[in-house]
């Protein structure tokens, strides 16, 4: 009888108010309950809603005294007038709204429409500090038809309502505050009322930390190790190059997720630079292996690079040459020294002794006129040529001269090849040094840069 009796000669196309000058105040009340998904590429934002509207409508009112004290009554929403509030920055193709549930009319006349809703609304994503951002998307809704005075949009409450809110494996929402606008469109002189509700969301970067920069940050730290390759490995441009390779597989990962602004995330600037710095430490490792492959056609180690590289800064490293290492004692140095200045003594020492020999022979030629040695080349002095000598020294052969110009020729062959390879291992040592100083300034460049980034 209620419901017969209510909408016998009720109209749902007319706002209802008893005088068309009057404003309607409709009340609302937005509870968010899930964030489905965050659309960072397509900037849209993805969340379940359920969407409270308060209104009173003055025709639909009875006494409920007659009605046996009945104060309420439930009826589909369809039969009576609604609303035409919409979500303003609305981003799907489907255009859809509420769902057209019940709502609870009162005998008073308040009618409350609640209604779960899935808006798709558009998000100005700034993901300059991906993965550590923090975003902030409105909800924007109002009357699509009404201006301010026919229908006038108040809050609810001062924010969103979080109490039922399921928590989101991806986003933490740290609040939600409402504002009320009233904005003049181009359009129309009248005013436009609406109420923006500001989602504040804040990543969780657990996942993006372990899947994106912690193996970016152990591949960096592979990069200044190719600086302690050795040279005849033949490894140490094919490391930098794969792990160059390795970042630009992360860099599209990230790439694909991102809108395509030129806002670059944070991640993306750290794959930027070490990719630069790992292009850098692969030209270097270039310059130093040709460097390294110098030999006995190259030009000696100039006088500075001896002082500055080979002196001071092969310590600083500690670099040392082949068979040498830092626990060499200071005692076996000495004895190395004074083992080479004996032996520079005991040469000397025989090559008096064999000038002096020859000086002797040459005095018992001259001294007994000996041409016998000439016709007989291979036999010795005879004793009694010079008996006063014989005690003294050895005789001497006809063919010393010749054999002494063999064993000179010989002797300057091997200090020319000990020489040239000596050159040749200057060089690698500076090759060697300067590949130990790359790699302390590559190590400090990529712990400085993951320690910024985490920050």
């Amino acid at each position: 009888m209620l419901f017969q009796n209510l909408l016998q000669d009720y109209s749902n196309a007319l706002r209802p108010v008893e005088d068309t000058d009057k404003t309607l105040n409709v009340t609302l009340q937005i509870t968010l309950s899930q964030i489905k998904d965050m659309d960072e590429r397509n900037q849209m934002l993805t969340a379940y809603l359920w969407i409270r509207q308060t209104w009173y409508d003055a025709h639909l009112k009875w006494d409920k005294d007659e009605y046996d004290g009945l104060d309420s009554i439930r009826i589909p929403s369809n039969l009576v007038w609604r609303p035409d509030i919409v979500l303003y920055n609305k981003a799907d193709d489907e255009f859809s709204g509420p769902v057209d549930t019940n709502v609870v009319l009162r005998y008073d006349g308040q009618i409350t429409w609640d209604s779960p809703a899935i808006t798709k609304s558009s998000c100005v994503v700034d993901v300059s500090y991906f993965p550590f951002d923090d975003q902030q998307c409105n909800l924007t809704f109002g009357s699509w038809t009404y201006n301010g005075n026919q229908i006038d949009i108040d809050m609810g409450m001062d924010s969103g309502d979080l109490s039922d809110f399921v928590e989101n494996v991806e986003w933490e929402v740290h609040g939600m505050p409402a504002a009320k606008n009233v904005i003049m469109y181009g359009c129309c002189s009248d005013p436009y009322p609406d109420i923006t509700y500001t989602l504040l969301l804040k990543r969780r970067s657990s996942f993006y930390i372990f899947n994106l920069l912690i193996p970016c940050v152990m591949i960096s730290f592979l990069a200044p190790l190719g600086f302690f390759l050795p040279a005849d490995s033949g490894e140490k441009v094919s490391l930098g190059v794969t792990v160059l390779l390795a970042l630009t597989v992360f860099q599209l990962m990230v790439a694909e997720s991102m809108p395509p602004s030129e806002s670059v995330p944070l991640i993306g600037k750290y794959y930027i630079a070490t990719m630069t710095m790992i292009t850098a430490s692969t030209a270097l490792t270039i310059f130093i292996m040709n460097i390294h492959h110098c030999g006995a056609e190259a030009k000696p180690v100039p006088g500075w690079a001896k002082v500055f590289i080979l002196d001071y800064m092969s310590k600083i490293f500690f670099v040392y040459e082949v068979g040498e290492n830092c626990t060499t004692s200071q005692m076996d140095k000495k004895k190395e020294v004074k083992l080479q200045m004996e032996e520079t003594v005991n040469g000397k020492r025989k090559k008096m002794q064999n000038a002096k020999v020859q000086a002797e022979a040459s005095k018992c030629n001259t001294k007994y006129n000996m041409p016998a040695m000439e016709e007989h080349p291979n036999e010795c002095l005879k004793e009694e040529l010079c008996p006063e000598k014989m005690n003294m020294y050895m005789c001497t052969c006809a063919q010393h001269d010749k054999i002494a110009k063999n064993i000179a020729y010989i002797a300057n062959c091997f200090r020319e090849q000990k020489a040239t390879c000596a050159k040749g291992a200057e060089w690698k040592k500076v090759a060697k040094v300067m590949d130990r100083f790359f790699m302390w300034v590559f190590f400090i460049m990529v712990f400085l840069m993951s320690i910024s980034i985490i920050r």
